[in-house]
């Protein structure tokens, strides 16, 4: 063959290569666009377009007279379509000097210049998602839709906005684990009223088609979404946050006092079960008191002499004893095989020969192991039945997530020993929560009938009730009529004459059991050279002839060696049920017709002299103000009347606040230019400036009120 076929050859050979080539990706173009192109294109929108969800307004808490606990407030991200289709470059240029300088004037975060800058580089480089600023309030929002540019909407003006919320609490840390929160962990951490009506308040999300950008942002196609979110629903709670504040309060104030790592208390109506107050403290490492756990509803612990009346009550229903039966406590000490157990009396002699109503009331260990362990010897089965019979076994099941399991163990239990009997008489080797003890002690001020502890009283959707929630019974009745009546009549006898005298009050009978307990420990047991840890507690109802409130206080490792509980948790107890029967007009007897009695004159804050006269008047107090003509004054009680003392402020010197409320003395520290900072609440008590101090502008000056 010669070189020129050879070559033309050769040249055939490539040129139907490329051909045969050709046509093949030919074909694959046509039968892609023909027959597959349902497929490609659904893969495309799979890349560049996608469906988000967004997020339903989530329901707000609220507390029982209507007062916001916890609401998501609505902030929204602000951004810019610098290449929208219908905003041409005199749009922009006429109008990007003006929208700089008012988006410098609203978020004064920018200068204009800076402003400008970045829309005219967002233009310049076609950013069609350019981000100017989130968290945005409502009314800014409303007043960006004001702007030049921004008004023209999303397809001429380019403006895009996108809501989101943020939960907040109204008041903070106040009951804090009562409300709650969720969290998007994998673990799906759930708490509170947040976490038990997630669902409802939660609401149904709603679906947005998205577009993607270049830089893998994602931009809404359109103003409207897919599908509408649903709002959540909003939660009425039970609690009475005047009643929670002055629990909060109340029980911070013992544990700061006392060092104690950390307690609990709540408040409960007797009839409803409503939870009125749930307070639970603990200490973190830098020595705050927070909100930390809900040791009311989680910590299942040995209850220590607050079981002593489901004991007792178990004997009393069986007969072995009578609560006018003589029981000999000798001298406070009673060893049972390889233990002692001893009654607080012990070092001063014991309490001797008493009834079994003293053995109550003065809370004896020994009386109570002698009377559970003679009765019981030999037949512990059927006391710890009594007991089950009682639901002491069992969880309240409450809407709220981590209740503690109770726990109290049957005779054929591997760890049921020959003093098991004994300890259980006294509060040991059972584990109750404060919640489901103070379930239990509620059953005896409702005439026995056993409650379930109520969190939530209304689901409401837009303002309108959806779902009402009623009492719930758990038992109708924990013990016989009989039995019942006597152990109202020692509950009752505890504060008269027994361990809780202290708590003894002019104005509203209290019934009640204290409990003092040692913590066992997993490393050292109950006690050791070094570590001896107490629980104190306070458990009862009032007022105790008619009972509408029940409550208990549980303080956990007091650290100031007083640690009873008729000494540490008593007096919160105490407190508590003081301020609510202040405030409860249903507590105090009707004033008898025709009754023309002059109330005491109150003490009075002093002031500013023009507010107080106002505040008096309108209370209707008889007044003396003679001559008193300067606008600060002093208040002085007199038999019947209010006094007012002219005090005198003086220029540049630093002026006497002592006695003020914090509203006036702040207002006038400051103005004279002292940064002020408070310690407490109440009325102004000391000033760490003296009153006639020549005054240094900006220097600070710390008041301690009444009520730290």
């Amino acid at each position: 063959m010669s070189v020129k076929k050879e070559i033309i050859w050769r040249v055939a050979i490539v040129y139907i290569v490329f051909l045969l080539s050709g046509l093949a990706i030919i074909g694959r173009v046509i039968y892609l666009q023909i027959f597959e192109k349902e497929k490609w294109l659904a893969k495309a929108g799979d890349f560049s377009i996608k469906t988000m969800s967004i997020p339903a307004d989530r329901g707000s808490i609220y507390a029982a007279d209507g007062r916001l606990l916890a609401s998501s407030i609505p902030h929204y991200e602000i951004r810019f379509d610098a290449q929208c289709t219908n905003l041409t470059d005199k749009i922009f240029n006429a109008g990007i000097d003006s929208l700089s300088l008012q988006l410098s004037r609203l978020f004064r975060d920018k200068s204009k210049q800076q402003y400008k800058n970045e829309l005219v580089e967002a233009r310049k480089k076609g950013n069609r998602y350019h981000l100017i600023k989130t968290g945005v309030t409502y009314n800014q929002l409303k007043e960006l839709t004001t702007f030049p540019i921004f008004r023209l909407g999303r397809f001429t003006g380019g403006f895009i906005y996108m809501q989101e919320s943020r939960r907040v609490r109204p008041h903070q840390n106040l009951a804090g684990r009562f409300i709650g929160y969720t969290t998007q962990d994998p673990r799906g951490n759930i708490v509170g009223i947040e976490g038990a009506y997630n669902d409802q308040l939660a609401g149904t999300e709603g679906i947005r088609l998205m577009q993607r950008l270049s830089g893998n942002v994602w931009m809404p196609m359109n103003d409207r979404n897919e599908i509408e979110p649903k709002d959540g629903q909003d939660v009425i709670t039970t609690i009475d946050v005047t009643l929670q504040d002055v629990a909060h309060k109340a029980l911070l104030q013992q544990l700061v006092s006392q060092d104690a790592h950390h307690g609990s208390v709540v408040l409960m109506e007797v009839r409803t079960g409503k939870v009125k107050a749930m307070v639970n403290l603990g200490k973190d490492d830098q020595g705050r008191y927070l909100e930390i756990q809900n040791y009311a509803v989680g910590e299942s612990t040995e209850p220590g002499s607050t079981f002593k009346l489901p004991v007792l009550m178990a004997a009393l229903e069986d007969g072995v004893v009578e609560l006018g039966d003589t029981i000999d406590t000798g001298n406070g000490s009673l060893s049972i095989y390889d233990i002692v157990i001893r009654d607080d009396q012990y070092r001063q002699g014991g309490y001797g020969k008493i009834t079994v109503e003293e053995v109550f009331e003065y809370s004896s260990n020994v009386g109570m192991a002698k009377i559970i362990t003679e009765a019981y010897k030999q037949n512990a089965n059927h006391f710890i039945e009594r007991l089950y019979h009682m639901r002491l076994n069992e969880k309240l099941d409450i809407d709220i997530i981590g209740e503690g399991s109770p726990e109290i163990k049957y005779p054929d239990d591997p760890f049921w020993s020959g003093i098991s009997l004994a300890m259980i008489s006294h509060g040991y080797e059972v584990r109750l929560t404060p919640l489901q003890t103070l379930a239990f002690y509620n059953a005896i001020a409702n005439n026995g009938k056993m409650v379930k502890p109520m969190f939530v009283s209304e689901l409401r959707y837009h303002g309108k009730v959806v779902k009402r929630f009623d009492t719930q019974v758990l038992k109708s009745s924990v013990c016989s009529r009989s039995t019942l009546k006597q152990v109202q009549q020692i509950l009752k006898g505890v504060v008269e004459s027994g361990t809780a005298k202290n708590l003894r009050d002019d104005k509203i009978i209290i019934a009640g059991k204290t409990g003092t307990n040692q913590i066992y420990n997993k490393e050292y047991g109950y006690k050791s050279e070094s570590e001896v840890s107490y629980q104190a507690s306070f458990v009862g109802y009032f007022p105790a002839d008619d009972p509408m409130y029940s409550c208990i206080v549980v303080v956990n490792s007091p650290s100031r060696n007083v640690y009873y509980g008729n000494q540490v948790a008593g007096p919160v107890f105490l407190e508590i049920a003081r301020k609510v029967y202040a405030t409860s007009i249903e507590m105090h007897p009707a004033l008898k017709a025709g009754s023309n009695r002059l109330a005491e004159i109150p003490y009075s804050k002093d002031g500013n002299r023009e507010e107080l006269t106002k505040v008096l008047q309108q209370l209707g107090l008889p007044l003396e103000h003679k001559n008193t003509s300067t606008l600060w004054i002093n208040t002085e009680k007199k038999e019947n009347v209010v006094s007012f003392v002219e005090r005198e402020i003086i220029d540049n010197l630093t002026p006497d606040v002592v006695g003020m409320g914090a509203k006036d003395a702040v207002y006038l520290l400051e103005n004279a230019g002292y940064r002020v900072a408070i310690k407490g609440y109440g009325s102004v008590k000391s000033q760490s400036v003296p009153p006639g101090a020549r005054i240094r502008k900006g220097m600070q000056i710390i008041l301690e009120m009444s009520f730290i």
